[in-house]
């Protein structure tokens, strides 16, 4: 498996990192370890999570991923073998049961959800912490325009960024990234970290697949390049509507089916299921399967230093790994930005 580093920083991390979201939902805890001793073994060292996992979120719930993944750690001492992701969340009435509800990026804020992800991994350090979405007013999970109507207070980036150099210089943290982020937010972090000398970014994790291919056109793509900071790209098969599963049987067993509508009505719009159509037709006529196209094809991208795969089975997740060795032939590509021409971002 191949390795690449994350910014600026020293982390050098596979290709392929695991996502644990299902981990305490839709996973047990014993399907948890079976999912890392396979990645380790295929050669993935980079595992990520955030403290408002697993999803759909719930107070009952809230922080087993964590805890499974620090479960695992203890039982087979690999702590040493993995580079650690986890994500602190930003403010969202929805998920009130968070740090009481009022999570945001303030330094008792940032050092309370640290030191729990700390004890729920059962680690004494976080090689990379994740800001989960910004503090501010930016479209995410579905928006898609900027409303200014919708501003509100939030904590400022310098001051973010002070607060996670104090938990870098006690050891607890390593790297530090962003989700859910907006070109001028990149530029933002990065403006103030040199201006008041603070920590850089290293990466950002955000929405990416052949359904949403914002990041290409909003600058994030050139912005990132020329500030080094690493795309960390989640979500490969939208969902799972790119493995064609719903496509075939609307009522297949998973997250959307197992799940309400409104948890993510982006990946049921009619645009993304005609998309998704178009998609599986064109990895059947050659021979491979959706879930393959999709993968394969995120994992070629230039500018995707890691793509975030996560699976309910191992025979799922196998497929996902191995699709990191088919490479894409150049008129299936060409036929893949045919379709994208034609549906630009549906499920953005």
């Amino acid at each position: 498996m191949q390795q690449t580093q994350l910014g600026t920083s020293d982390l050098n991390v596979s290709k392929i990192c695991l996502g644990t979201m299902t981990f305490g939902e839709q996973n047990t805890e014993a399907d948890a370890h079976s999912q890392l001793d396979y990645a380790l073994e295929r050669g993935i060292n980079f595992i990520d999570t955030a403290e408002m996992y697993p999803v759909m979120p719930r107070a009952e719930t809230q922080g087993a991923t964590e805890r499974y993944i620090g479960s695992w750690l203890k039982k087979t001492g690999a702590r040493s073998k993995v580079v650690l992701a986890t994500k602190a969340a930003g403010p969202n009435a929805n998920i009130s049961w968070v740090r009481g509800g009022k999570q945001n990026f303030d330094a008792a804020n940032l050092r309370a959800a640290v030191d729990t992800s700390l004890q729920r991994l059962q680690t004494d350090h976080i090689d990379l912490y994740q800001l989960h979405w910004p503090s501010r007013n930016v479209p995410i999970f579905g928006a898609s325009a900027f409303n200014p109507k919708l501003e509100r207070a939030s904590v400022a980036i310098e001051e973010t960024l002070a607060a996670l150099g104090e938990l870098i210089k006690e050891g607890k943290i390593g790297a530090i990234g962003v989700s859910n982020e907006s070109c001028w937010g990149v530029n933002e972090f990065v403006k103030q970290s040199e201006m008041q000398g603070l920590p850089r970014i290293a990466t950002i994790q955000n929405l990416y697949n052949l359904t949403a291919r914002h990041y290409e056109t909003s600058l994030l793509d050139e912005t990132c390049f020329r500030e080094n900071v690493s795309l960390l790209a989640y979500s490969p098969l939208a969902f799972g509507q790119l493995t064609a599963k719903y496509h075939d049987n609307p009522k297949a067993h998973g997250r959307l089916t197992l799940f309400p509508p409104t948890w993510s009505p982006r990946y049921l719009r009619p645009q993304v299921l005609e998309a998704v159509a178009q998609y599986a037709k064109l990895a059947r006529d050659h021979g491979i399967t959706p879930t393959q196209l999709a993968l394969a094809w995120c994992y070629s991208r230039w500018f995707v230093a890691s793509t975030i795969i996560g699976a309910t089975t191992l025979a799922q997740l196998k497929e996902n790994i191995d699709a990191y060795s088919l490479q894409l032939p150049p008129e299936v590509l060409a036929q893949v930005d045919a379709i994208h021409a034609r549906i630009p971002n549906p499920g953005q």
